[in-house]
């Protein structure tokens, strides 16, 4: 088996991806464990929109979210979104891929330090998310408890510059 420092972790745009592999992975119960927000099924309409709505983001800000693929595999997809004046930075990684989270972060936050748009990001962490220590390692830090879209998030937030 390839050893993780041995993966090439690349960033392709959503719409390179198979339809199928987004759904397979978003419909995955693992996953919605820590999503409160998917409340629904997902279907090839579903991710259709999802990935419409991500290339607005692209269209309108010149930054979003990728399909993270690693070794050429796609392992799922997160980048930064605008939210009003800041800049939010989700990853949703399919379950067996976890462990290249914090590979996969430090590669997307090196983008975002880069980018003189960005003088930090936000974090928007469910309350299910109990394990938070590689985020702090990352230098985030705890901002507020924050609604958003009718759930509760935990708000974190690094600085860039």
């Amino acid at each position: 088996m390839t050893q993780t420092s041995e993966r090439e972790i690349t960033f392709v745009r959503l719409p390179d991806v198979s339809a199928d592999d987004i759904i397979a992975h978003m419909s995955d119960p693992r996953v919605a464990e820590h999503m409160p927000l998917l409340t629904f099924d997902w279907d090839h309409k579903t991710a259709a929109d999802f990935v419409a709505a991500k290339e607005q983001c692209w269209q309108r800000d010149g930054l979003g979210h990728w399909a993270i693929l690693c070794n050429g595999a796609y392992v799922g997809w997160g980048g930064f979104q605008k939210e009003g004046d800041e800049w939010d930075f989700g990853l949703v990684l399919k379950p067996q891929s976890f462990g290249l989270g914090r590979r996969i972060s430090k590669k997307a936050l090196k983008i975002a330090k880069a980018d003189p748009r960005i003088p930090f990001v936000t974090f928007l962490l469910p309350p299910s998310r109990k394990n938070l220590g590689a985020l702090t390692r990352l230098g985030a830090q705890f901002v507020e408890e924050t609604e958003y879209a009718g759930a509760w998030f935990m708000k974190y937030r690094l600085n860039t510059l």
